[in-house]
């Protein structure tokens, strides 16, 4: 958070804050259908905020096979605490490919 401030002091996108740009950043990453990116969007599966594991759980969603998204699935949702989070997980999951 620190350096996403100084690197983004003085322009708009410092004001959106660092877990909405992260959020905005899985969108982005969900929507380019490139597969090269899933472990930026697996690294952010335990991000702290809940918007940002909520996209990469829906970014998730539209990169990996169904396979390995359920078994990301099994090994995340668990320990999930936040109900928008656990929303995605669960929409994506009941959701026909």
């Amino acid at each position: 958070d620190a350096g996403f401030r100084a690197l983004f002091a003085g322009s708009p996108l410092k004001r959106i804050g660092h877990a909405r740009f992260l959020r905005n950043v899985m969108i982005a990453v969900g929507n380019s259908g490139d597969r090269s990116l899933r472990d930026i969007v697996r690294e952010r599966l335990v991000d702290a905020s809940p918007l940002v594991r909520a996209m990469a759980v829906w970014a998730a969603g539209r990169l990996f096979e169904p396979e390995d998204f359920a078994a990301l699935r099994a090994q995340n949702l668990p320990a999930e605490t936040d109900a928008d989070v656990i929303s995605e997980w669960t929409v994506i999951t009941e959701t026909p490919a």
